[in-house]
């Protein structure tokens, strides 16, 4: 299905493309909602005309894509309903106004409750995007009084502290003029949202190259075998605990320790630190977040065995707006290397 942009009260609407019509540019939702979020942005200097538009888009498209969405997880009008808490009737007036819209059914009611449409199942593949990218939105224009900016920064849950944290306390301190989202999120879901717009700039390990992403490399980690014996000179299989730190790690890994069988393995870095810590062990760690451990005597490092590199970016939008990214970023790399600087271990860049 083609939606199109056709003017509405001085703003832009979807609508399915009527049979023999003059064809206009074809918009998908998240094209619909950027530009006109970009209208209602610029329309600022109209302050009535500002609040119509945005209260109208927010009360009635999102709430309609929300109920879409709620109707797939619950898979009932029914269940739907009590979910958002409004009556079974609003949320079958609120698809038949989307249906409308769109031009096409988005789902089949049967006795089980409902199922998508081949249209649903296309616009289930936007609709979340519809919702995030207007909550997005939401944050970028209510700037609180007193600041010039809203940033969006994530981390990786790995890297939330001490990286994210110091790095938060850095902007509080030295930009005070720009008010921050704080985010943390799984690999995938976070450069996703970097590259919607969703996130401006966020810390990762290996983060995917994609067209329309700038990629800086922070410090390089490293990974050590620890151990919460003071005795151990080797790598010990009846107390390894295996952390899956990627592919990369994976290839050396295996060929440092080719008959390594570990039993009990995590894709959590924190969860098995504390694991470590809690039931004893050992396994491989960065430096930074075990550092304190070993000082403590809690840790001991594991003497001559094989050191990995572990590398942080800094993930942004290549069109990302550079007077309120740049000195983020400055302070990124200021944290990067008192982090680095801390680090016995650290290798210059």
């Amino acid at each position: 299905m083609t939606l199109q942009a056709k003017r509405w009260g001085g703003w832009r609407e979807l609508a399915p493309a009527p049979t023999g019509a003059a064809q206009h540019p074809a918009l998908s939702l998240v094209d619909f909602l950027e530009a006109y979020c970009s209208r209602l942005v610029s329309s600022k200097r109209n302050s009535l005309t500002f609040k119509r538009n945005f209260y109208a888009i927010s009360l009635m498209d999102i709430e309609l894509a929300r109920t879409f969405i709620e109707i797939v997880s619950t898979g009932s009008f029914i269940r739907a309903s009590e979910r958002l808490n409004v009556a079974q009737t609003t949320v079958s007036a609120r698809i038949r106004n989307l249906e409308q819209q769109l031009g096409r059914p988005l789902f089949v009611r049967h006795k089980g409750g409902a199922s998508l449409t081949p249209a649903g199942e296309q616009f289930l593949r936007h609709a979340p995007m519809f919702v995030q990218l207007w909550q997005r939105t939401l944050h970028q224009v209510a700037v609180p009084p007193g600041r010039r900016a809203v940033l969006t920064v994530g981390s990786e849950v790995s890297l939330a502290q001490p990286f994210l944290l110091d790095w938060v306390r850095w902007m509080r301190r030295s930009l005070q003029d720009i008010a921050l989202r704080v985010h943390v999120d799984v690999p995938q879901d976070l450069i996703n949202q970097v590259a919607s717009g969703m996130v401006d700039l966020a810390i990762m390990y290996a983060p995917p190259h994609r067209p329309g992403l700038k990629i800086d490399m922070l410090l390089e980690e490293k990974l050590v075998l620890v151990t919460t014996s003071s005795e151990a000179r080797r790598l010990d299989e009846s107390d390894y605990v295996h952390m899956d730190w990627g592919p990369d790690f994976g290839l050396h890994h295996g060929m440092n320790f080719p008959s390594a069988a570990p039993d009990l393995s995590f894709d959590l870095g924190p969860l098995a630190l504390s694991y470590v810590l809690a039931a004893g062990g050992s396994g491989y760690f960065r430096m930074s977040s075990v550092q304190p451990h070993i000082e403590a005597g809690r840790l001991h490092l594991v003497p001559e065995m094989p050191q990995f590199s572990y590398p942080v970016y800094a993930v942004q939008s290549a069109t990302a707006d550079e007077t309120v990214i740049g000195p983020a970023l400055a302070g990124l790399h200021s944290v990067a290397s008192d982090i680095k600087s801390q680090d016995p271990l650290s290798t210059p860049r």
